[in-house]
């Protein structure tokens, strides 16, 4: 899969068939729609072509009116989404930097711009509720007309349900938040996870006996958060049974190391002796994130800390015991 961020570049497909969205946790009802575009774009010899956005829109218009409450809990980060993508077999991803120039572009200007002159649309799929160009004043009646004029067709797929209920990004933030973990995984189609490189920390753990695999969450907002038995993929041939912690820390000095950034913090609770003391860092790990065991808490000691995961420890090999 080919990733491009902006249009302006010589590799892009000169023509394409395009669906567009935000893709935050590339659910069920995404995966459906990626499904129906690779067929259309197969039937007419075209690339499948995904345009997202980075950072979500509502992102910018809340850094713009400084009013936080209109940022959307995250659920995937930019690489688990074009991760995602790529399974769904799309064949280029198109990602537009959404800042002022593009939320001030009037509807007809993405169409000619944006649609037609930039990526060359023979096919654009759109969900039911599409909304495009500046306020949202662009709607599917307007596409379509669009399309009638400048030679592409256009489709849009309603709502993708599962067992009566609507499968959408707001649904699988909502299962996040509530520690409903197996309805976020019904949702997605698989158990939620976050990947990435795993990275030197403050190695607080390794002192207090629980070495950790840091990952990065680069959003200051994730849709989950609190202390989860995990799996742990990218180590070893099977995945690794662990504990883990998502969120900022609260028993830590927020100036330390990592800045009070959200981090996913990760205890294997058998750690193969082959990777040897340091043979996580720098690899590429996926972290499922299977049950949630509780929020995050402030500890008011190091000991009372100590104390408290290994009360997560216990919790986590008791909740894979009852699993088998």
């Amino acid at each position: 899969m080919k990733v491009f961020r902006g249009f302006h570049h010589p590799g892009i497909a000169p023509a394409c068939a395009l669906t567009i969205g935000n893709f935050d946790g590339v659910h069920r009802g995404h995966q459906a729609m990626l499904a129906l575009l690779r067929g259309e774009a197969a039937q007419r010899g075209v690339p499948s072509c995904a345009m997202t956005f980075e950072p979500h829109p509502r992102d910018y218009f809340a850094g713009v009116t400084k009013n936080a409450a209109l940022a959307p809990a995250r659920i995937a980060t930019l690489r688990d989404k074009l991760s995602d993508l790529e399974r769904c077999g799309i064949d280029q991803v198109v990602v537009l930097p959404f800042d002022a120039r593009l939320a001030g572009l009037s509807p007809q200007a993405f169409i000619d711009d944006v649609l037609v002159r930039g990526l060359g649309v023979r096919y654009v799929l759109v969900g039911d509720d599409f909304r495009f160009g500046a306020k949202r004043a662009g709607d599917y009646a307007m596409l379509d007309a669009a399309g009638t004029t400048r030679g592409f067709d256009v489709a849009r797929m309603n709502s993708y349900e599962v067992h009566g209920l609507r499968v959408s990004s707001s649904a699988v933030r909502m299962a996040l938040a509530e520690g409903r973990m197996d309805d976020a995984a019904r949702l997605l189609g698989h158990p939620y996870h976050i990947s990435g490189h795993v990275l030197h920390g403050r190695k607080l753990g390794r002192e207090l006996g629980f070495k950790t695999l840091n990952l990065r969450f680069a959003h200051w907002k994730p849709a989950a958060s609190g202390i989860f038995a995990v799996l742990v993929h990218g180590l070893s041939d099977a995945p690794l049974r662990g504990v883990a912690n998502l969120g900022v820390r609260p028993s830590l000095d927020p100036n330390d190391v990592n800045g009070g950034r959200v981090l996913l913090e990760t205890h294997c609770l058998d750690w193969p002796a082959v990777l040897g003391a340091e043979g996580g860092y720098g690899k590429i790990i996926r972290v499922e994130l299977l049950h949630k065991l509780h929020d995050e808490l402030k500890y008011d000691s190091l000991e009372a800390l100590t104390q408290g995961i290994h009360q997560d420890c216990d919790a986590a090999r008791a909740w894979f015991a009852r699993r088998i």
